[in-house]
């Protein structure tokens, strides 16, 4: 997916950069806020809770599952019509979620949504990146760097204020304005640079491979069944030695950037166990409100907004790799001092260091995600933002689930969260030395 016309000089599209901050928004909101509604969403259909469990999964399993291939088929196609295309089905398949009139409906409706979900999530740092200038690059990727886990963030508390007042139809319909937006706007704005091709038979078969891989991992993950893991790993080695993955590979050998798509994963993990940890803690053993709770954690998304257009500022003018790096030691720094907090937790005291980490999250997101995409290849950016985008999805899957697997081995209830808190602040800290500059190696 590279420039049409990679010669000509054009002005900076901030609209083009908006729409991908919007997208990157919903799609990510979209993980998290079904969630709320599923005891709704049983009762209103007539099925189990486990059966209405599929209304999550059946959006994220596709979405991880289908980033790296759709990442290499994007390499290949033009991106105004691919942006088109994934839009229009995500708000149409949103609609037809919203009318679904049984579970298999709607799990199917998810299911195409989760596809078109893939493709955005791997478009939107593309989209971003072409629609300025070299110089600008991480300021624009700060847009949907910070917005989509903003998204994540927000999810459940916007998925319970549409749910008590419309219903769990909302939940589905509130995104389809924000899509007739973006489309409005790419439509206009977007040059045309080529059409879609269809993937040819072994495309496929390496998307078959990758998606069975991913999805037994996520499950193992999800539904806490460790034993799916082991399963994983034949799909996923069959794919790695067959000529699918030599674009991946190739995009991980440029120097730093397999440390820098570590990172990113270790401070996904990392944020999500926190998150999950702090939530649960301050209303089992605090006693704590819900809206107690919200306005406490809500401390961290309001850091990392306020933080990330700073971060794209800066690592224009000083470079990507130490506003990263800034941005992983402070979110490392905000998860540590949570560990030390006695069982009675205060607010205010949680509060600040939440704020703390999420102003390091802010500075992190799009200088990580301006490094990676400058460094790949130019004819690879696709394959590049999707492995991103993986591990930051399998970082806030991992979270909870460490977390939940910390629970119970500190020997005591009033241990738990403190044992979970030290595996987050870990997890995080391992961030800062990935991000550091590489050691000149051999050529």
């Amino acid at each position: 997916m590279s420039d049409p016309q990679p010669g000509r000089t054009r002005e900076d599209q901030w609209p083009l950069v908006a729409v991908s901050g919007l997208l990157s928004f919903v799609a990510m909101l979209d993980m998290n806020i079904v969630n709320v509604a599923l005891a709704d969403i049983a009762d209103g259909l007539h099925v189990s809770a486990a059966t209405a469990q599929w209304a999550v999964l059946g959006y994220q399993l596709p979405v991880v599952a289908l980033l790296l291939p759709v990442g290499r088929w994007l390499d290949g196609v033009g991106l105004r019509p691919a942006l088109l295309t994934a839009t229009t089905g995500f708000a149409l398949f949103s609609a037809l979620a919203a009318a679904a009139p049984s579970a298999g409906w709607l799990i199917a409706a998810r299911f195409v949504q989760g596809a078109c979900g893939a493709v955005l999530f791997v478009l939107m740092p593309v989209l971003a990146i072409r629609s300025v200038r070299p110089q600008l690059r991480a300021r624009a990727m700060s847009v949907p760097a910070t917005l989509g886990p903003l998204g994540a963030v927000t999810g459940p508390a916007v998925g319970g204020l549409l749910l008590d007042h419309w219903g769990w139809q909302a939940i589905f319909l509130v995104k389809i304005p924000f899509c007739v937006l973006a489309l409005v706007v790419a439509w206009r704005a977007l040059p045309r640079d080529g059409g879609l091709t269809a993937p040819d038979r072994r495309s496929l078969t390496d998307a078959a491979l990758v998606a069975t891989g991913v999805t037994l991992l996520l499950l193992s993950l999800t539904l806490g069944a460790w034993w799916l893991a082991p399963a994983a790993l034949p799909p996923l080695w069959m794919w790695l030695r067959g000529p699918g993955a030599r674009p991946l590979i190739g995009v991980l050998h440029v120097p730093g950037l397999l440390r820098a798509h570590s990172a990113v994963l270790a401070l996904a993990a990392g944020f999500a166990a926190m998150h999950y940890v702090v939530a649960l803690h301050l209303q089992r053993e605090d006693g704590a409100s819900a809206t107690t709770t919200g306005l406490t954690v809500l401390a961290f998304p309001l850091g990392m907004g306020l933080a990330g257009p700073l971060g794209g500022r800066l690592a224009d003018r000083y470079g990507p790799r130490p506003v990263a790096l800034t941005g992983a030691a402070l979110t490392a720094a905000g998860l540590l001092l949570l560990v030390p907090l006695g069982d009675g937790w205060s607010p205010p005291d949680v509060a600040w260091r939440l704020a703390l980490a999420g102003v390091g999250m802010g500075l992190n997101g799009g200088p990580t995600q301006a490094l990676v995409m400058g460094a790949a290849p130019p004819h690879r950016t696709a394959t590049a933002g999707s492995a991103v985008q993986l591990a930051r999805t399998l970082g806030f899957t991992l979270g909870p689930a460490l977390a939940t697997a910390a629970f119970g081995l500190a020997g005591s209830e009033a241990n738990d969260a403190r044992a979970a808190l030290a595996l987050a602040a870990t997890a995080a800290c391992l961030a800062v030395p990935l991000l550091s500059a590489p050691r000149e190696g051999r050529r």
